[in-house]
């Protein structure tokens, strides 16, 4: 995989915007704090490089993640630290690519979130986190971070792959300080569906809409989270998180 195949895709053509549902909010505490500014680049990066790749791949079992490509975050974007066998993508995603942009956690330090994309969700779904995190440590503010996602009408990010799908079960995320480590799930990322036709976010149902179709984008994409009652070590989740 190389880098350039992401960065030349225009700024206006991405037509998803990720952010949990809010069933899955309201499971969570109170955020403890809130994070005007983007702290300094060391707190958003992972020292050792050995430890992030090691925290990308806890994203998925070892079957899987063993065998991906990983990418690790430096002070210029992603990087590939190790090259792949089985199309799959693990990596670390950090508070920028959080629910909303208006999130009071946009800009929090603390925030890891291992992930494994599976082969059909290489194409359309990294290049989202590739770029964004690009204009994030070019320095441009967050105002012209947001704008420049805004859906434009002009769609060039390839179609949505059939089977697209993602893995974050590490036991050692921790997605924000609303609710911590939250609990291992699987997404499933599809093209103009409506959650109803998946009993999505009703009361009991397992199944939660998170990626929400935008309006005036061309290809809205709608991801389903489904828990999963394991961590990608086969540890057991605490059942105070489903």
């Amino acid at each position: 995989m190389k880098r350039k195949t992401f960065t030349t895709i225009a700024l206006g053509s991405f037509s998803l915007v990720l952010g949990l549902s809010v069933g899955w909010q309201a499971r969570g505490q109170d955020v403890k704090g809130s994070y005007p500014t983007m702290a300094p680049l060391e707190q958003y990066l992972i020292a050792d490089r050995n430890d992030e790749i090691a925290l990308a791949r806890s994203a998925a079992p070892k079957p899987l993640s063993d065998d991906a490509e990983v990418l690790v975050l430096g002070r210029n974007g992603y990087e590939t630290a190790v090259k792949g066998k089985n199309g799959f993508v693990c990596l670390v995603e950090r508070s920028w690519m959080n629910p909303g942009d208006d999130d009071p956690e946009f800009w929090n330090p603390k925030q890891r979130g291992p992930i494994c994309l599976n082969p059909q969700a290489v194409p359309s779904i990294l290049p989202l986190t590739i770029k964004k995190t690009q204009l994030v440590l070019s320095g441009l503010p967050k105002a012209k971070i947001v704008e420049a996602f805004r859906p434009s009408g002009k769609n060039e990010l390839p179609p949505l792959v059939p089977g697209a799908m993602s893995y974050m079960m590490s036991p050692r995320q921790y997605l924000s300080d609303a609710f911590g480590q939250a609990m291992p799930h699987l997404m499933f990322y599809l093209s103009r569906v409506d959650g109803t036709a998946w009993g999505a976010d009703l009361p009991g149902s397992p199944v939660m809409l998170a990626l929400k179709q935008v309006p005036g984008a061309a290809e809205p994409v709608t991801m389903f989270i489904i828990p999963v009652l394991t961590w990608s070590d086969g540890t057991a989740s605490p059942m105070d998180h489903h």
